[in-house]
């Protein structure tokens, strides 16, 4: 990066503090920085290490119950700190944009995805609303979402999580903004589509010179995406680096231990035997969402105190197929057997005993919480709802409950989800399913939001629980390292079908279906020139255009 590139970011000893009981707690400890106009700053660290309040700082914005206490923030000579509210609304949207780590908690539902596309640049005077609506289907071509010309006009809950997160990166571009913050943009995606956002938001940041702060836990991302990258923990800057330098040579031991994490490989488990019942069987599922198909024939078996992955592109079919298992899409045609007796297909019919065998970690702990709910009511309603606990024995059980998912008791009961990190809700969405104390638990990419320090000690606090409850488990997930880690069987899904079944050990050995083929060539790794090398191996000659479809 040309050090002599003009500076449209400036930030000097900034602290900032969050409210809780009363009191004002650090969040951010004096950090610097600097960010020059077309260039990409990696954001990594910890859950809990402030690399979104930082990000949000940027933008002179602060959450709800926080307060920047002492220091600057400029863009582009602008101190945003004491910037009037006129002024920053005409940076924001315009000249700065924010792409969310949760689409589905950003969007509003009552709206088309292009009627809130072309919210800012109407309002901004950048275009007309027919212009806009022209660029925004343009985006959504680039971004590869499917049917680009018609799914501006679907409904946020008409389409995937993934989809949804390719359309907020399209609509935080709308106006060509010079500064883009993106906090975790990629978390929700699986591999496949992870590479055509990667490419895309890195096609217009080169095209348009457009600056981005690039925030993730995810270090092989960050490398293909960053020109440099600054390692917080508990708000302390620990060190900052050019991308290559710091990969080849970091020089503090937390960054270090960032380097060498998801070495979690748990062996596969020897076969069940001919004979066994499995807790859930999965037979020749078929179902639809109003007319249109969804699964087809869909077969598997989960046996006990077995772990079976699940993992596809978005919209494969993983989500669906867990939701007609608990029984919140009853399917068409199949059936779903709980120890070789026929589950109702829908959960309204299913006897309490029923539904608490089959509990579920949602994906998105963001709209998967109450947020007028303490923590402590929110794992306490499966406990008395199941097992019929009150008063003190109810109180000791919720305790239990967070020392299982390594969260202090007394720190986190009394708080609301929002003064919660991502991972500590989704930990939150481990103990509520623990709750129930289940037979079998599905968890619904329980580790994307994440960092990889936190996944690795829930992948192990997972298995652990699995070896001491028999617990079984079907792990959606688009994260092949989380699969190598704690599966002993995995299902590749494709548009709603069951492509390929086996062993994990046959798995990731060749033969291959060409689609695992690409599942297994499209996790990144940490090499700042993976991505650019795969798509000349896949003849994509200009990442952000239409020939990533050739991938």
């Amino acid at each position: 990066m040309n050090d002599s590139r003009d500076t449209l970011v400036e930030i000097r000893d900034l602290w900032i503090e969050g409210r809780s009981d009363e009191e004002w707690n650090p969040i951010i400890n004096g950090v610097d920085l600097t960010l020059r106009k077309g260039e990409v700053l990696g954001l990594i660290g910890e859950s809990g290490a402030g690399k979104s309040t930082l990000g949000l700082a940027s933008m002179g914005y602060t959450r709800d119950g926080v307060r920047i206490s002492k220091g600057s923030v400029k863009f582009d000579g602008v101190e945003l700190t004491t910037a009037s509210a006129a002024k920053k609304r005409a940076l924001l949207g315009k000249r700065i944009a924010y792409v969310a780590q949760s689409a589905a908690a950003s969007f509003n539902p009552a709206h088309k995805l292009i009627d809130q596309h072309t919210e800012a640049p109407v309002q901004h005077n950048v275009s007309s609303k027919a212009e806009a609506t022209a660029d925004g289907i343009e985006l959504y071509r680039r971004l590869r979402l499917p049917n680009p010309d018609e799914i501006g006009f679907r409904y946020p809950h008409q389409v995937s999580g993934g989809q949804l997160q390719r359309a907020m990166t399209a609509m935080a571009m709308s106006c060509r903004p010079d500064l883009i913050i993106f906090d975790e943009p990629t978390t929700a995606l699986d591999v496949t589509t992870q590479i055509e956002v990667l490419a895309s938001i890195r096609d217009i940041v080169e095209q348009f010179d457009t600056a981005a702060i690039y925030i993730t836990h995810d270090l092989a991302v960050v490398a293909q995406m960053a020109d440099r990258i600054k390692v917080l923990l508990k708000g302390d800057e620990v060190e900052t680096a050019e991308t290559r330098e710091m990969l080849s040579s970091p020089k503090e031991d937390y960054t270090k231990s960032l380097w060498a994490v998801r070495s979690f490989q748990r062996p596969a488990k020897p076969a069940p035997a001919v004979d066994a019942t499995p807790v859930i069987s999965v037979q020749n599922i078929t179902a639809a969402y109003g007319k249109m198909p969804v699964l087809h024939d869909v077969s598997f078996d989960i046996h006990a105190g077995r772990t079976v992955a699940v993992v596809g592109e978005s919209g494969s079919g993983k989500s669906t197929t867990a939701r007609v298992i608990t029984g919140l899409l009853p399917q068409t045609d199949g059936v779903i057997e709980y120890r070789g007796e026929p589950l109702p297909a829908d959960y309204r019919k299913r006897d309490r005993n029923q539904l608490r065998q089959a509990q579920m970690i949602y994906q998105m702990a963001d709209t998967a919480l109450n947020p007028r709910k303490p923590i402590g009511e929110i794992i306490g309603r499966p406990v008395e709802f199941y097992m019929g606990l009150n008063g003190r024995k109810k109180r000791e059980r919720v305790r239990e409950l967070l020392n299982e998912i390594e969260l202090e008791p007394d720190q986190y009961i009394h708080r609301l989800p929002s003064e919660l990190s991502g991972g500590q809700k989704q930990r939150i969405g481990i103990a509520r399913a623990l709750a129930a104390e289940p037979e079998f638990i599905i968890c619904d990419e329980v580790t994307s939001a994440l960092d990889q320090l936190v996944a690795e000690g829930i992948l192990k606090l997972l298995a652990r629980l699995q070896d001491e409850l028999g617990l079984s488990y079907m792990f959606i997930t688009h994260d092949l390292a989380t699969v190598k880690g704690i599966a002993d069987e995995v299902v590749v899904m494709k548009d709603g079908y069951v492509v390929e079944h086996g062993p994990k050990d046959d798995m990731f050995k060749p033969p291959h279906h060409p689609y695992t083929d690409l599942l297994l060539s499209s996790v990144p790794e940490m090499d700042p020139d993976w991505l650019t090398n795969l798509l000349a191996e896949r003849g994509v000659e200009n990442i952000g255009d239409a020939a990533v479809d050739k991938m």
